[in-house]
């Protein structure tokens, strides 16, 4: 429960559960700032839900992915969805 009560981190898991993505991408998908997408990103690469590869390009090209760890969330993920849906009304 602490880590799904962090600020962000169910949403990060969410946008990684389709698959693999640039920090650009997950960034323009959330309404939260550089910073806090990179400390929650950190965060949850030391809790081994999230990890990172770095491509030898130029220039670099870095993408995050869920671990075997962060895949097991899924089943989470998705009922709290559906759960959502349900019962949480938009935001206008």
């Amino acid at each position: 429960m602490k880590l799904f009560s962090q600020r962000w981190s169910g949403l990060i898991i969410s946008k990684l559960l389709s698959g693999p993505k640039r920090f650009c991408t997950i960034e323009a998908t959330l309404p939260i700032s550089g910073r806090l997408l990179s400390e929650r990103l950190k965060d949850l690469e030391h809790k081994g839900i999230v990890k990172h590869e770095v491509f030898p390009e130029t220039p670099v090209r870095i993408e995050y992915s869920l671990t075997e760890k962060g895949y097991a969330l899924e089943s989470v993920i998705r009922r709290i969805e559906l759960w959502s849906q349900e019962w949480v009304e938009p935001e206008e």
